[in-house]
């Protein structure tokens, strides 16, 4: 069995062999299990509506694991194909193209955390010496300087990665949660996209609704038949003029669990997307999920976001500067170019002669969270 610990909104997923090993010999008892059970069920923080069943969409995203002598809450990478392939003829593929789900990519995963290979990633890792890790992504392979000109570059902020071999200065003390997102994602290729995960999050709440969602989308995506409808979604689709999406006023009293907020790129088209989880009218929180990997260190891959706003104010936009998005955009891998956002909140305002960021409803979900909601 699993358990699902919820500490400040970060889940930490545990199986009960990981927790016997931790504590060797301590008895364990049904009690106690029913007593975690039930201290890490969603619905006593999001009740049993559509809140809750995001939330465990979110939480089956993470892995945790004993690594190194100490527990990891390993969330699951960003990935897209021919994101960082723009300076070498070289090219590559994630596992399921970004668009496989948690429960495609979990197995794959511990079978790469389980082998020979990353224990020789994290042994290196640990040998008590600063150096740089070089990561070749096309390859799938790793490599060490120990040179203190080298070590000394990196410390001066002078970086000599390029997008598809990125640099990594580490301390030589061990392993962090970002090492092994840095295995997962260049040597292990795996991990979702933005819509890839915004699919996810869909894809189950019309699970728990009753509905196959890629069935009912399958001809507005375009897919084939007998091939998987996660592969056709996208922002595109997202921003596309298809019935079953809806246009939201994106003032905050228009907003709902389960909208797609859409971020716009430079050609004006929208090149990101998230997924509200909540909105508490009464604190002046929204909280919402995405992946990504321009993101804090410990952050990058899917995780949580947050927007405050005047609980007596719901009808000012998502654009309105007086809203506080407390997200962070930083480069994937310190050293590179950073994002030229600094915030979420200034991306989603973002190339406004375009029309900015906006906000979508899936229609074939609208009467699932509403028998949800009851």
């Amino acid at each position: 069995m699993r358990l699902i610990i919820q500490s400040n909104y970060r889940p930490i997923v545990l199986s009960l062999a990981v927790i016997l090993s931790v504590h060797a010999g301590a008895p364990f008892c049904a009690a106690q299990n029913d007593h975690l059970a039930s201290f890490s069920d969603p619905s006593r923080l999001w009740g049993n509506g559509v809140e809750r069943v995001i939330e465990e969409a979110y939480r089956l995203c993470f892995i945790t694991r004993i690594i190194d002598g100490k527990i990891m809450n390993i969330r699951l990478p960003f990935a897209e194909n021919n994101e960082r392939d723009k300076l070498t003829d070289a090219s590559w593929d994630f596992y399921g193209n970004g668009k496989a789900g948690p429960d495609v990519l979990r197995p794959v995963i511990e079978e790469i955390l389980d082998s020979k290979a990353f224990d020789e990633y994290i042994n290196a890792l640990s040998s008590g010496r600063e150096k740089v890790f070089i990561f070749d992504i096309p390859a799938q392979k790793w490599s060490t300087s120990a040179d203190l000109f080298d070590i000394a570059r990196m410390k001066a902020g002078s970086y000599r990665g390029l997008l598809h071999k990125p640099y990594v200065l580490t301390s030589g003390k061990g392993a962090l949660e970002s090492d092994v997102y840095n295995y997962l994602y260049c040597i292990g290729h795996v991990g979702m996209d933005c819509s890839g995960f915004v699919w996810h999050v869909l894809n189950y709440i019309g699970r728990q609704g009753g509905i196959d969602l890629g069935k009912t989308l399958r001809q507005a995506l375009g897919a084939p038949r007998g091939a998987d409808p996660a592969w056709y979604v996208g922002t595109s689709f997202f921003n596309s003029k298809s019935t079953q999406v809806i246009a939201v006023n994106d003032k905050i009293r228009d907003l709902r669990p389960a909208d797609i907020v859409l971020f716009r790129g430079e050609n004006g088209g929208m090149a990101h997307s998230a997924v509200i989880q909540s909105i508490d009218f009464n604190r002046g929180v929204i909280r919402y999920l995405q992946c990504t990997d321009e993101a804090p260190l410990a952050e990058r891959g899917v995780h949580e976001s947050y927007i405050y706003f005047n609980p007596a104010r719901t009808d000012i936009s998502l654009s309105d500067t007086d809203l506080k998005w407390t997200q962070k955009r930083f480069a994937p891998f310190p050293g590179e170019k950073d994002s030229p956002f600094s915030d979420d909140g200034e991306r989603y305002r973002a190339y406004g002669e375009h029309g900015g960021g906006r906000v979508v409803r899936i229609r074939a979900l609208v009467p699932v969270i509403e028998r949800l909601g009851k």
